[in-house]
């Protein structure tokens, strides 16, 4: 298989596992909700590497449908490599804004995206798939990049007809842009429309208690005359006892498509069907909805995207909400729920976008649900400035995420000038924002520096111990339980308070209060126990002090 080296690969290929977790603050003043919770639709407002691991306690595994829209490093976007890499070279890199000149500008691209593609994978459920909005300035290199995160799970590469056309471009005029598309496992992914056996096999045999469909037994196409197949001429017996021989639409002489032999055998078998049509007989061949096997019929999508609205459709959408164009070169709604469609995401399904801009993915999310569906949407937007002479800064924006929220939420309320009905009387819906707080930083635990939440810390320690999907509801603070995973229940003892952390332990008579033993290893974290190891085998208990042992289940 080709593979694609890069200058910083060696640092960045593992840099994800590095990223510490961080806090997500919650800010009840930007929501739209009546309680604030990550359970809700999100946005969040901070670097979105470290937002993607911050959701993986809640969220890996969890999400359906990924769509993001990554800067094209055309060399015109003032975008800057960020991230903390342990490297000397790397740190060179740090703030310095990537533009035409940069002869490092596609390794600093490439390293950029690696870290985040691979926490995007661990976000993914088994049968989930990402879209990734690229041109050509680094298709073919984000091609071979996914392939390496994605282990080959490639399923398509979309062209979309998202503009009309540069008259400057060098040598044609470039109409369209590329999405390409990758599985978390592409043997779990169903591409395509899955059609209903009543939509696709409209009739029901009672007898045989199937759905079928009918196609005619004569042939037909070429070859499909009785001088062309004179053996394939007889008669068979309709119901009532008639004989009936082959016609072509003209009334010609025509031909069935088995032999005798075998076409007794059909009728024999109850697949064969006859119709009146005034004098004559047409017979049917029934077609069963179970004769492909049990894989899922579908409709397959187009990969050529012309139908789905361009920059100009977006542009639209925005000057319609706010008045103004506010934000340069927006995705259409119209695109992104196509790819939520292709992406085959039920009722109550995530969609993720880390590359948030405008907010045109929860646009399209709360849209679809107006027509039925609880799907959910995780925004993402890193902080980003708008320039002063830019319209958005003049109606007061100062951050993309300004724009990204304000959207959301008049989209949700109702835009009074709106076409669309729905849009006009608000789409509903609620969310909650969050910004990134200070990284949980174990080491400092004992030593009551920045400690964190308590739902917080719960919450990385039980992930990053289960590997599980952390539930909030279940902690319950007061019996020091924050959950149950297959193998464990899991206990926390700790506070934000630096003499309680020094002063406890894991005792015999905390061990007794943790409950009757149901079955399952109690796993416990305290910063240390007064219990040798006979009696944590009596009582089940595997400890884990904080904060060094963390770590110790899943290595």
């Amino acid at each position: 298989m080709a593979t694609l080296n890069f200058k910083g690969k060696t640092f960045v290929q593992n840099h994800h596992l590095a990223v510490k977790y961080h806090q997500l603050i919650p800010k009840k003043e930007k929501s739209l909700t009546d309680k604030v919770s990550l359970n809700d639709n999100l946005i969040i407002h901070g670097d979105n590497l470290k937002a993607l691991k911050a959701l993986l306690p809640t969220y890996a595994g969890k999400v359906k449908c990924i769509y993001i829209d990554p800067p094209y490093n055309t060399g015109n976007e003032k975008w800057a490599y960020n991230d903390n890499v342990n490297s000397p070279m790397m740190q060179e890199w740090l703030g310095k804004v990537v533009d035409r000149e940069d002869l490092t500008r596609h390794d600093k691209w490439l390293c950029m995206m690696m870290p985040r593609l691979k926490l995007l994978r661990e976000l993914l459920s088994e049968d989930g798939v990402i879209f990734v909005s690229i041109d050509n300035n680094e298709i073919h290199r984000l091609r071979l990049l996914m392939d390496d995160v994605f282990y080959n799970n490639f399923i398509s590469q979309f062209a979309w007809k998202g503009k009309s056309g540069a008259e400057d471009d060098d040598y044609f005029r470039t109409q369209n842009e590329h999405i390409l598309c990758y599985a978390k496992d592409k043997n779990k992914f169903i591409a395509g429309e899955q059609i209903k056996f009543d939509e696709k096999f409209p009739k029901y045999d009672p007898i045989k208690k199937r759905n079928y469909k009918t196609q005619l037994a004569r042939k037909w196409g070429s070859n499909s005359r009785r001088v062309d197949r004179p053996n394939l001429y007889y008669p068979i017996t309709a119901p009532t006892g008639e004989s009936v021989y082959p016609l072509l639409p003209a009334g010609e002489d025509g031909c069935w498509r088995w032999d005798k032999r075998k076409m007794e055998k059909e009728i024999a078998e109850g697949n064969i069907e006859f119709e009146r049509d005034g004098e004559e007989w047409i017979v049917y061949q029934k077609i069963w909805e179970t004769d492909k096997g049990e894989e899922p019929r579908t409709k397959k999508f187009n990969t050529w995207l012309d139908d789905v609205g361009s920059t100009s459709t977006g542009t639209d959408e925005i000057k319609e909400i706010f008045n103004e164009k506010v934000f340069e070169h927006p995705k259409p709604t119209t695109l992104i729920k196509r790819l939520i469609e292709m992406s085959g995401a039920e009722e109550n399904d995530i969609i993720l976008d880390s590359f948030a801009g405008s907010g045109t993915t929860a646009h399209a999310v709360l849209s679809m649900n107006k027509s039925g569906g609880n799907k959910k949407f995780i925004l993402i937007q890193l902080p980003e400035e708008i320039e002063k002479d830019r319209p958005a800064y003049k109606l007061g924006f100062r951050e993309v995420i300004d724009i990204t929220n304000e959207r959301v939420r008049r989209v949700i309320k109702g835009v009074p000038n709106a076409r669309d009905e729905k849009l006009r009387n608000g789409l509903g819906g609620s969310f909650s924002y969050f910004e990134l707080g200070d990284p949980i930083e174990m080491e400092s635990i004992l030593e009551g520096d920045k400690l964190p939440s308590y739902l917080e810390l719960a919450r990385y320690v039980f992930y990053t111990a289960t590997g599980e999907e952390f539930d909030p509801a279940k902690v319950d603070e007061n019996k020091n339980f924050i959950g149950e995973s297959k193998e464990y229940e899991v206990y926390l003892f700790y506070k934000t308070d630096i003499e309680y952390l020094k002063s406890t332990a894991l005792t015999l008579e905390r061990a007794k209060k943790l409950g009757q033993y149901k079955g399952k290893k109690r796993l416990v974290f305290a910063p240390s126990k007064y219990l040798d190891n006979d009696y944590l085998l009596q009582y089940h208990i595997d400890y884990c002090q904080l904060p060094f042992e963390i770590y110790k289940l899943r290595d």
